[in-house]
Order: structure tokens, then sequence, then C-alpha cells
């Protein structure tokens, strides 16, 4: 069947929301899992919360039957993102949904339709974001296995800059042709955030010196030492660069490496500063996952954090849930 084109999704701003505390009456799978893993997050344990609340929200315009989520979180455990990933044609209008219940702009769900008109993906997803500090965020995403998305239509989701030029210019530069994922925030207010990530070729440390000359052309400093010496030690075919950029300015920077080997890990804790790998096991394990997907070493722009999200350097271990 093939996917329900976005130009036929409608516009439904009438649902009910639901109190904080809410719980469906029927939680499976995947999200009994998801609701475990909330257990284990400090700042989430008031039924009061308002992020609480708002991942309930999020949690109902779920299908079923979605394929998968992805669940980030810095080494503290007081940031955590929640990721879903469905068929275009089962998610899409459920996605639509959710934005409208929490007060996303018509612009931006005009937009959606738009680039995913023009994209036409098989596969979408939508997130949240939520910090201890309360810090909530969410929007959409194509997720994308080779060949890709062509960059040059990836490039309609972001509003035109220089920040995007200069992204567009160093991509040309080294022949990018595609990007894997591109998303983008439903923020009630500008500036909207628009998120790329690039699969970077070559051998390993070709694949490394491509993705630190992003960090020298947008004058971002680059991952510590210690970072890239870790970074180094578990060499793999994979490595991905992260781009988040808005109309203000970059947002956020970060190279995507696989699975680290366990001994890194502690390591890893170490070099966050406020990493506690306990906390962390006690979180893997109520995923029901047995590790680390990816490590994500990121760093947020001065003013981008909105006095809710840590700038600077920072470490992200991304996990993934599969449908059984």
């Amino acid at each position: 069947q093939p996917p329900i084109p976005f130009s036929k999704v409608k516009n439904s701003s009438d649902l009910d929301k639901h109190p904080a505390g809410y719980s469906d009456p029927k939680p499976k799978g995947q999200t009994n899992r998801l609701r475990e893993a909330i257990k284990q997050i400090p700042f989430l344990q008031d039924e009061q919360s308002k992020p609480l609340d708002f991942w309930q929200i999020w949690q109902e315009s779920i299908p079923d039957d979605v394929e998968s989520f992805r669940v980030s979180v810095t080494l503290d455990l007081n940031q955590v993102s929640w990721r879903c990933i469905g068929s275009q044609n089962k998610l899409i209008q459920k996605m639509v949904d959710f934005f409208w219940n929490v007060g996303a702009p018509e612009t931006e769900i005009d937009r959606l339709n738009d680039v995913g008109t023009l994209i036409n993906p098989l596969v979408i997803g939508s997130w949240i974001d939520m910090s201890s500090k309360g810090g909530m965020d969410g929007g959409w995403y194509f997720p994308c296995e080779a060949p890709g998305i062509p960059w040059k239509l990836a490039l309609e989701a972001s509003d035109p800059c220089d920040t995007i030029k200069k992204v567009n210019h160093w991509a040309s530069s080294h022949s990018f042709e595609t990007v894997y994922t591109v998303g983008r925030d439903m923020g009630a207010a500008p500036p909207r955030q628009t998120h790329f990530e690039f699969l970077l070729s070559g051998d390993f440390e070709t694949k490394l010196q491509v993705a630190l000359s992003a960090y020298e052309e947008f004058e971002i400093p680059p991952p510590p030492a210690e970072a890239l010496n870790i970074i180094r030690t578990n060499p793999s075919h994979t490595l991905k660069l992260s781009v988040t950029v808005s109309s203000e300015g970059f947002v956020k920077l970060g190279i995507i490496t696989p699975r680290p080997v366990a001994a890194s890990l502690s390591q890893l804790c170490i070099l966050s500063r406020t990493g506690n790998l306990e906390l962390i096991d006690k979180f893997q394990k109520s995923l029901g996952v047995d590790g680390v997907e990816s490590v994500e070493y990121k760093y947020l722009t001065k003013g981008f954090g909105y006095g809710v999200y840590k700038e600077g350097f920072d470490i992200v271990f991304h996990y993934a849930i599969e449908k059984p």
C-alpha cells in the first residue's frame, strides 16, 4: 500500500488534553518499556510534572503498531529525548494531531506537509525533548536508510539564512549529495531549529577529519582531546555528523559513533563530569536493551540552552527499542 500523500493530512485542533498523571489503561509492549524507563529518571517522578504530562500526550499520539522507538539521555539523566519511528501512512495523521494539540503553529504544520510531499519518505517520526529544568520541545523527523535523502530536498526543511548557506558550502566542498536524517522543531516561537545527519565516507581517520572540518568551518569548539581518544579507540565503519541550525546561528554540532566497548562507558561518564554509570545501567536495563546503540559527542552553542538545557560539550547515549 503506497503511503498516504502528505497533502491529504487533515488539521485537527480540537483534541482534549489529558491531565497530568493520566495513564493509558492498556499500555503495550514497547510503551511498557518506556514507562519502566521513566521510573529511573529522577525529574519525572512527580506526577504533576509538566514534562511527564508532555510525554503522556506524545505517547497517546503513537499507534500501537509503531515500528520502533529511540531514547536518548545525557549521562546524568537530566536531559531525555524520546523518538518514535513508523510508516508514513500509519503515523502521519496522529503526528499532526499531536502537534495541533500542543500548540504548534499552522505555518510549521504546513511546512511539514510541504517537505513531506517533496521527499515523500516511507518512514517518519516524531520526537520530544525534556530536561530537569523544565525544558520541553517537540518536532518531526525523517530517518532514512540508503540511499538517503537528497541534500537539495532536505535543505527545504530549513529557513533560508546565512547559517544554512554555510552548511551547504561545507556539504558541497565534501561532495555530500544526501543526508540520512532531516527534522525540525515545532516550537510556538522562532527561531526554529532544523536538524540534519550526514553519513561520513572514507576510511575511519578520513571520516573523523571531515567531521572535525565542520567544527572549524562553523567556528564551534571540537570535542575535547579525551573524547577524540575514545572515538579513535573504537574505530568503526559508521560515523555520522549531526548538525542543528536556526536562522540565528548554529545550535548544535555532534559526532555520532556506534556502540562503544564496555571499557569506554566508565571513561565516558568521567569525561561528562556529571555522569553516573550506576544510574545509566539501571536505566538501560529498564529499557530492556542489551547496550547503547550509539554515542553522540555534542556541543550546544551558548545561548541555545535557554536556561533549561546544558550548553557546551556533553555526551549522549542513544538507545533503540525495536518492535518485538
